[in-house]
């Protein structure tokens, strides 16, 4: 059975005069996961499951991730339908996440976190395949590849799929260990 990942995204519009946007409440949790403690950040939405659309998933060590900011509320009650998709996934029977999303990124970066978000669970694809979904053959397979360094949301945004015209593992900002510990639950062929 093929599945993919879905996501939604929501945007805000402020009724105020655009000096006066909208102050939304950033809240955060960390969830114990085979691959150490992650940090889960998100805002408060209507139209997210749970209520709360997930803006940052971080792993340990991750290359550019989130850090706990000043003013930011500790509420891991915000995040229960969330962690719940995370701790199926890590046991095996959850194979497509249903989470919303915050916003964010270039236009470009959205359209490879599109091709990513449609990655089958199990199935891997190279990064010159994603290049040439978005539109970005030849030299954009590097930009393409920096697109995909710049997911803040690992593990439920599968940037993890996404492998060398090789067959070879190659950069994940959660460290391959943890690149190669995904493909394993997920069943992926990896070299």
């Amino acid at each position: 059975m093929t599945t993919t990942a879905t996501t939604t995204t929501t945007t805000t519009v402020a009724t105020e005069p655009a000096t006066t946007a909208p102050v939304r409440t950033t809240v955060y949790t960390t969830l114990e996961s085979p691959l150490g403690e992650l940090l889960l950040v998100g805002t408060a939405s209507a139209t997210a499951k749970g209520g709360t659309a997930l803006a940052s998933l971080s792993l340990p060590g991750q290359k550019g991730a989130a850090v706990v900011q000043d003013g930011w509320v500790r509420a891991p009650a915000a995040f229960e339908e969330i962690a719940g998709q995370l701790v199926a996934y890590f046991r095996g029977t959850l194979t497509r996440f249903d989470i919303e999303y915050v916003a964010g990124g270039t236009d470009f970066q959205r359209r490879v976190w599109q091709a990513l978000d449609a990655l089958p669970y199990g199935a891997t694809v190279t990064y010159g395949q994603i290049a040439a979904q978005v539109g970005a053959v030849g030299a954009g397979v590097r930009a393409v590849g920096t697109a995909i360094g710049r997911n803040p949301l690992l593990i439920v945004r599968p940037c993890h799929r996404v492998i060398g015209a090789d067959g070879a593992l190659r950069g994940y900002a959660g460290g391959l260990e943890s690149k190669e510990r995904l493909l394993g639950l997920e069943g992926a062929p990896a070299a």
